[in-house]
This record gives structure tokens, C-alpha cells and sequence, in this order.
């Protein structure tokens, strides 16, 4: 039904939302892993990841053409080659409401699969680790003894990280989070010798294995190998979206900007001249963006400075950068870095 759909993201989206679509996949995952057939679940898994990002990635980055999932031969044909194109050991999570179901997967064809167990639901647990380590803005709990923060975040890591410790192998992992697990800091989590997890491994997140295969197909030719676009406290006193309060100026991302600028030896784009003409006619000719900037977390959009040849009465399009925009420029950095909200 959905191939069936045109090219809009939107209904597709909305497709996805309905309550059989997005069940079914994590229904039938749940039967084959009853029948003990951990193969054809990770393929089920990864069947209903991102979606509609992979359609964008395909049609964007011109990359080979969609594969059928509901084919079995063409799922395997994918596998085989995310498991010979993968650099590092990639751990791909799935959840049910107790159950935490892991594999992970080495270069090769070498797969094993874990199941953990979980005593309440995994929201409730990373809320609870959050506000046993004080952050999203919980303040109450800073006071707490360290040893209560570090049992939060080593609970996290036995769940996660060690059924499967003890098969990393090199200094990086690639997590395909799932739900909930999109929310833990696996960075800081806890080993059995008290070392954040980041003290031995370099930890990358990507949303489906088709999104890391076509990350490693894209060819290099794809990406602009110099320059950089450096943007920081864009000038918003004026500005105002639908019924919201005056938006502050960020001084400190500013300086956050100006420091990098000297390290690059690049002149930042900041207050006044943060516009978003400036922005876009830049985004899609550099090799790292770097925006510290108001943001929306919801929707994505970055608000920056209006342009200056803009009539008194401003309208969001003036100064509001979506991601419409940002897609229509062909972005060709390596590196993006949103340090907003």
C-alpha cells in the first residue's frame, strides 16, 4: 500500500502513524522471535526503520533504486551487503513493551542476538536515569551522591551494552536505536569498572542499516571537501513566531562561533549579518556547517536574522530556515553541527 503512495511526505507520515501500520512490523518481530527465527526478525525490524528518510536519501543522494522488503531474497541480498560494507560492530535494538531485543552485527555474516529483560517501562527507566543525574533541566537531584548517578547509568549499560560487550572489537560502535532508546546518553553510561562508555569506544548513531549502507555507497565525489559556514546569535529582536515571546540574543553562542572561526581562520556569520539569504546562498558549497542558533525541537526549523532587504512587517519566511530549504539546496557538507535548542 505504501509503494502506492506518491512522492509526498506528508501522507506518508501520516500513513505511518495509523496505529496497524506501525504495530504491524513490531507484531510480526515479536512472532518470529517466539519461533526463535532472530534472522528473519532483524529483517521485519529493519523493514519498518525511517521509511520516509530512506526515500529522501534515495532520491536526494541518487542512489540505487528502493528495494522491495516484502521480498525475502532482496532483504537477504541487502544484509549480506550492510554486513560486508560495515567498518565497525553495529548494535540494532528493537523494543516490545518488557523486552529489549539486540543484535549485533560484525563484518561478515556474523550475527548474534540477545534479549534483556526489563523490570518497568523503558520511558519511565531513561526519565528516571535522567532525573537521577540532573539533567532536562531536574535540578532537584544534583545533591544526589555520585554513586546513585553512576548506578542509573550502569543500569542502562547492562541492559545495552554488556550481553554484547565482550564482541567489540576496535575503537568505534554503531547504534541503530529504536523508540525510547533514541533518548540514552550511551556516551555516559556505565561499565563495571565505573568508565564512561566513551572512555573505550567512539559511539555513532544512525537510524536504520539502509540509511548506514547508503551513507557507505554515497560516493565521495558527493561532498564538498573544504570550506566552512559558521553561524552563531543571529540578530532576532524583531522577530516573532505566532504568539510566542520575544526571542533573547545568545552572546554566548556568539562567542561560541568566534572561537571556532579562529581555529579555522574563518570570519562567522553572526548578529545582523546572520541572514538567511546569507545562510542558504553558503549551505550547500561548504564542508562543515556549524549553526548555534535559536531553534524548534519539534518541527526543526532554525531561526536566523531577517534579511535586510525585507519590508518592515516581516513574515517567518524572512528569517525562518526549514527543512524544505535546507533540501532544496542539495546540502554536500561532511559534517553539520546544530548547537540550538
Amino acid at each position: 500500500m505504501r509503494v502506492l503512495l506518491p512522492e509526498k511526505d506528508e501522507w506518508k507520515i501520516s500513513f505511518r502513524n495509523k496505529e496497524d501500520h506501525h504495530e504491524s512490523y513490531s507484531r510480526l518481530r515479536t512472532i518470529q522471535l517466539q519461533q526463535g527465527k532472530t534472522h528473519e526478525a532483524l529483517f521485519t525490524a529493519e523493514a519498518g526503520r525511517a521509511q520516509a528518510l530512506m526515500d529522501l536519501m534515495k532520491s536526494q543522494y541518487g542512489v540505487r533504486k528502493s528495494v522491495q522488503l516484502s521480498s525475502k531474497q532482496q532483504m537477504e541480498l541487502m544484509m549480506s551487503s550492510i554486513s560486508n560494507h560495515i567498518s565497525s560492530p553495529t548494535l540494532f535494538l528493537a523494543e516490545d513493551s518488557e523486552l529489549v531485543n539486540l543484535w549485533l552485527l560484525l563484518k561478515g555474516e556474523h550475527r548474534c542476538f540477545e534479549q534483556r529483560k526489563i523490570s518497568d517501562d523503558l520511558t519511565l527507566v531513561i526519565k528516571q536515569t535522567y532525573e537521577k543525574i540532573g539533567v532536562r533541566g531536574v535540578n532537584h537531584t544534583l545533591d544526589e551522591p555520585k554513586y546513585e548517578k553512576e548506578c542509573a547509568l550502569k543500569g542502562l549499560y547492562d541492559v545495552f551494552i554488556a550481553p554484547i560487550s565482550h564482541l567489540i572489537e576496535g575503537d568505534e560502535l554503531i547504534i541503530v536505536p529504536d523508540r525510547s532508546s533514541f533518548f540514552i546518553p550511551f556516551a555516559a553510561l556505565v561499565d563495571q569498572h565505573s568508565r564512561y562508555f566513551s572512555e573505550t569506544v567512539r559511539i555513532r548513531l544512525v537510524l536504520s542499516l539502509t540509511s548506514l549502507l547508503l551513507l557507505e555507497e554515497c560516493p565521495e565525489s558527493r561532498h564538498s571537501t573544504s570550506g566552512a559556514l559558521l553561524v552563531g546569535n543571529p540578530w532576532v529582536e524583531t522577530v516573532r513566531i505566532k504568539d510566542t515571546k520575544p526571542f533573547p540574543q545568545l552572546p554566548g553562542a556568539e562567542e561560541e562561533v568566534k572561537m571556532i572561526g579562529e581555529i579555522l581562520n574563518i570570519e562567522p556569520l553572526t548578529g545582523k549579518n546572520a541572514t538567511k539569504d546569507q545562510v542558504l546562498s553558503r549551505l550547500n558549497s561548504v564542508s562543515l556547517v556549524h549553526i548555534a542558533a535559536h531553534g524548534c525541537p519539534e518541527t526543526g526549523e532554525i531561526i536566523l536574522s531577517p534579511n535586510l532587504a525585507s519590508s518592515d512587517k516581516l513574515e517567518e519566511k524572512d528569517f525562518l530556515l526549514t527543512m524544505a530549504e535546507v533540501l532544496d539546496v542539495q546540502l554536500r557538507a561532511k559534517l553539520v553541527v546544530l548547537s540550538c535548542c
